[in-house]
């Protein structure tokens, strides 16, 4: 019998894989980026939310690491590369941002009342005072 014989089964093609694989890898950047913006905008909404800000921005790490592994494996533009440290480098400081919020949260949601309230200037760096004096000595500036 001969086994060159008989309908082959279609393989997809090289230049096909790589164009999915792309479009896939664009679609998780996007998601990535999306949820970086979207982290730094619960956080900025108010305090209250902080636990939510803290999910999206591990959602952010875990897609961001995504990306960087396929960008670098599926040989991606570097511009992607790019954007995916960038986002990376952001979302590590509002993970920086997120840490103390939570730690320090009393102090930061009475200084988020107390700001919201201040009408001038002069009250917004009483509020301020208020905030750096309720913060472990650690913590203030000299």
């Amino acid at each position: 019998m001969n086994p060159d014989a008989g309908p082959r089964p279609q393989l997809p093609a090289q230049g096909e894989a790589a164009a999915a694989a792309q479009s896939r890898t664009q679609l998780l950047f996007r998601s990535f980026l999306l949820t970086v913006l979207g982290a730094a905008f619960v956080y900025t909404m108010n305090v209250s939310y902080v636990w939510l800000s803290g999910i999206l921005t591990v959602a952010a790490w875990v897609l961001g690491v995504v990306v960087m592994v396929r960008a670098v494996r599926f040989r991606q533009g570097r511009i992607l590369l790019f954007g995916t440290i960038s986002g990376l480098m952001v979302s590590a400081v509002l993970g920086l941002l997120v840490a103390f919020s939570a730690l320090f949260f009393n102090q930061v949601n009475t200084f988020q009342e107390c700001a919201r309230d201040a009408l001038t200037d002069r009250a917004l760096a009483g509020c301020t005072a208020d905030f750096e004096n309720s913060l472990p000595a650690a913590l203030r500036q000299p």
